[in-house]
C-alpha cells in the first residue's frame, strides 16, 4: 500500500498534525509521499488529507481523475466531511491497513474545465448589486430570478451553502442536482431539485455573471454558463458506521432539542 500525505500549510497546527501521521505510517512500513495542498502528485493508491472541508474538497476533486479513496483529517472547524481527528491517528492508519473502512463515490457537477464536488455559485460581477439571471434546463426556459446569485449544488454540498440559503438536504448518494437561489427579491422562487442527467443553463441580460466552484473564484465574467454532471466522480473514505444522518446529528445538531437552563 502506498500513500499520498495531503496537507495544507495555511493551517495553524498542520506540522505537528503532520508529524504525527507520518511517525505512525512509518512505524507500520507504509510507503508515503507528502504533498502540500497547492502542489499535489500521484504517488500512492490512498490519500491522508488533513484540513478543513475546504482542503478536503479540493483534493478529492484531484484525485477524482484516478479513482483515489481520500480520508479527512480535520483540523478545520466544523469537518463535515472528515472522518478523524488529530487524537485518532494510530487508530485511523491501523484501521485503514486493516481494510477497516468503506468508500462512496460522490457526484460532482462540471462547467468547462472547473469541478465541483459542493457547488457552484453564480453571481453578477458587481457582487453589491442583484442581477437578474435566467434559468434552462435541456435548452428549455424555466423561469427567471432576480437575487443575489444562484447556487448549483450536488447531493454533498447541500449540506453547506444550499442549506444556509434555504435548501433541502439530500441523502450524498443520490443521482440529482439542486438549484437554489441566494436572497431572491420575490417569495414565490424555491429551490428545485432534478435529475442528474440534465443540462443547467444560466443567462443573464445586461451584466456579466461570476461562477465560483467549491468556494474558489474562477476569474472570469460571463453572461451564460453551462452546468453538467461530471464523468468523473470523489471517492470518499468512511471508518465509521455512522448512518448519515447521525452526522447530521452530530455535527448539524440536526432536530436536537435545545438543552434546559
Amino acid at each position: 500500500m502506498k500513500i499520498n500525505v495531503v496537507y495544507n500549510q495555511e493551517i495553524t497546527n498542520y506540522k505537528e498534525i503532520l508529524e504525527k501521521l507520518e511517525k505512525s505510517l512509518k512505524k507500520h512500513s507504509i510507503e508515503f509521499e507528502t504533498f502540500t495542498i497547492d502542489k499535489m502528485g500521484y504517488f500512492g493508491d490512498f490519500t491522508f488529507v488533513i484540513g478543513g472541508d475546504g482542503t478536503l474538497l479540493k483534493a478529492a476533486r484531484f484525485y477524482s481523475k484516478t479513482k483515489t479513496p481520500v480520508l479527512g483529517i480535520n483540523v478545520g472547524r466544523l469537518g463535515f466531511l472528515a472522518q478523524a481527528g488529530a487524537g485518532e491517528l494510530d487508530n485511523v492508519v491501523t484501521s485503514i491497513i486493516n481494510g477497516k473502512y468503506s468508500t462512496e463515490e460522490r457526484l460532482m457537477l462540471s462547467s468547462g474545465s472547473a469541478l465541483a464536488l459542493n457547488d457552484f455559485v453564480i453571481k453578477g460581477c458587481s457582487p453589491s448589486r442583484t442581477s437578474k439571471l435566467f434559468l434552462e434546463i435541456n435548452g428549455k426556459f424555466v423561469c427567471d430570478y432576480i437575487a443575489d446569485g444562484l447556487i448549483i449544488s450536488t447531493p454533498t454540498g447541500s449540506t453547506a451553502y444550499g442549506l444556509s440559503a434555504g435548501g433541502p438536504v439530500l441523502y450524498p448518494t443520490l443521482d440529482a442536482i439542486v438549484i437554489v437561489p441566494i436572497c431572491p427579491h420575490t417569495l414565490n422562487a424555491r429551490p428545485l431539485v432534478i435529475p442528474c442527467s440534465e443540462k443547467i443553463t444560466v443567462k443573464t441580460g445586461d451584466k456579466l455573471l461570476s461562477v465560483a466552484a467549491d468556494g474558489i473564484d474562477t476569474g472570469e465574467c460571463v453572461n451564460k454558463i453551462d452546468i453538467t454532471v461530471s464523468k468523473e466522480k470523489a471517492t470518499l473514505v468512511f471508518l465509521k458506521d455512522d448512518s448519515f444522518y447521525s452526522v447530521l446529528r452530530s455535527k448539524l445538531h440536526w432536530g436536537i432539542s435545545p438543552a434546559a437552563e
